[in-house]
């Protein structure tokens, strides 16, 4: 049995795509795992190929507001599946010889960790472990994450990973160390109970831009779209104290103001999580910012939740509308009445928040979805003061709108989870056209 703590690599891959951007998009999870790794006392090692502030950028970008900002780019081959695109296509993050070299200048790990995000994204995954196990030939290299946990038979036969991990890691995490390297502890946490879980090990970063948080994990709704429940079917909270303590803990000692709700769920049943949570952090008083690029859900926005968002500082507010076709929505959900969202406009506003603060996902490019009904949603979302936000179907297998999108693509969705990517809208029969999608933005901004 091994004695000494193993070394351990965790890497986030890059991002293949027509377009990407960092919206506050960090590798929560897997820097989750670093931390609870460190916890039992692994060595811990941590690149990421998406870094906007690698030492070897021709410039650093300062970002857009609160810590967003572009990713490096670079034109590679666009995949032939998609010659009828007429979009450029790129690598997201650093470029290769500066990953080999912060490769090379690791201790040989005696496994590697490779999180995993859209599922179309699995040429970046691809590329990114075949130059670990280039440098690293003999370390084990596990994939887990969205793509890993969505497509697992296809993570298997095309990621190039030795093992694919599925659905959440905490709870197996150190079990697999141990098959991997022989080397075992007491475990130091629980794995359904958050508050013992260590804060994500975002010190592992070159710079704090701004700080993730996840207050719950589950989603109860399934709405035919997502794969929220999916990938957490679990249900669990942190106590508003827990909550407060990190935020307090990347403020105070890291100068961290933007904070970012990765929750699904956060406003479902407020009075028994996101109310307490709240005002816990409205008695803190600390001067922070708070995003919501998951989402809120807008049946729990009351006037005395909107007043408590305001109070405790929340400055980007996004809420899952998806359509303000209120007659036909049953299929996609059951999250929203009209008179709600109606309810939750004036909420907002009466607590004090700013029409260019609040938005609203409209999803398009789902099957069988007429122009004429984004055009209402748009035009529904404008009328209540709310700026609506277009946010492109991407088909995902397990999901209940599955079947539909199979049958309504121009593409074979099911042969490549290339096929599924959203920014080529792969459920409208016509082609990629640029000019559907400047009308659609133009009446977004008329």
């Amino acid at each position: 049995m091994r004695t000494d703590a193993p070394h351990i690599l965790l890497v986030n891959p890059w991002i293949h795509d027509f377009a990407a951007y960092d919206f506050w998009a960090k590798p929560l999870g897997l820097l989750s795992l670093a931390a609870i790794l460190r916890a039992h006392d692994c060595r811990v090692s941590y690149l990421d190929c998406l870094d906007r502030f690698h030492p070897r950028m021709p410039w650093i970008a300062a970002g857009d507001r609160h810590g967003r900002g572009p990713f490096r780019k670079s034109i590679i081959p666009k995949p032939p599946q998609f010659h009828d695109v007429r979009r450029r296509f790129a690598r997201y993050g650093i470029d290769p010889d500066w990953f080999r070299e912060d490769l090379g200048r690791l201790p040989a790990p005696d496994l590697v960790l490779v999180t995993s995000g859209m599922t179309y994204w699995y040429t970046g995954v691809r590329e990114t472990i075949a130059l670990v196990k280039q440098v690293f030939p003999r370390a084990p290299v596990l994939l887990g994450g969205v793509y890993a946990t969505l497509c697992p038979d296809h993570a298997r036969r095309w990621s190039g990973a030795d093992e694919i991990f599925t659905g959440p890691a905490e709870p197996a995490l150190m079990d697999r160390v141990r098959s991997h390297t022989g080397w075992t502890t007491a475990p130091r946490f629980a794995p359904d109970d958050l508050d013992t879980y260590p804060f994500p090990a975002f010190d592992l970063q070159r710079r704090i831009a701004y700080v993730p948080l996840l207050t719950s994990r589950g989603c109860p709704f399934a709405c035919a779209y997502c794969a929220s429940h999916l990938l957490e079917h679990r249900s669990l909270h942190r106590s508003p104290a827990s909550v407060v303590e990190e935020i307090a803990h990347w403020h105070r000692s890291w100068g961290v103001s933007d904070f970012v709700l990765y929750d699904d769920a956060f406003l479902e049943h407020p009075e028994g999580h996101a109310l307490p949570v709240l005002e816990a952090i409205v008695q803190s008083g600390m001067p922070v910012r708070f995003h919501t690029p998951n989402a809120l859900h807008i049946r729990g926005l009351t006037p005395e939740t909107a007043r408590l968002l305001f109070a405790a500082g929340f400055t980007t507010l996004r809420f899952g509308l998806e359509t303000a076709d209120f007659q036909t929505r049953g299929d996609l959900d059951h999250k929203v009445t009209a008179p709600e969202f109606e309810r939750a406009a004036r909420a907002l506003k009466a607590a004090g928040f700013a029409d260019g603060q609040i938005g609203a996902y409209l999803l398009v490019g789902l099957p069988g979805q007429e122009t004429a009904a984004i055009t209402r949603s748009i035009d529904a979302v404008k009328r209540a003061g709310i700026s609506p936000v277009l946010t492109y179907y991407s088909p995902i297998p397990g999901t209940r709108l599955w079947g539909e999108a199979v049958a309504a693509s121009r593409y074979d969705l099911a042969a490549d989870p290339l096929y599924t990517n959203n920014a080529v809208l792969p459920c409208r029969k016509e082609p990629f056209n640029w000019q559907w999608m400047s009308e659609m933005k133009k009446r977004v901004n008329a």
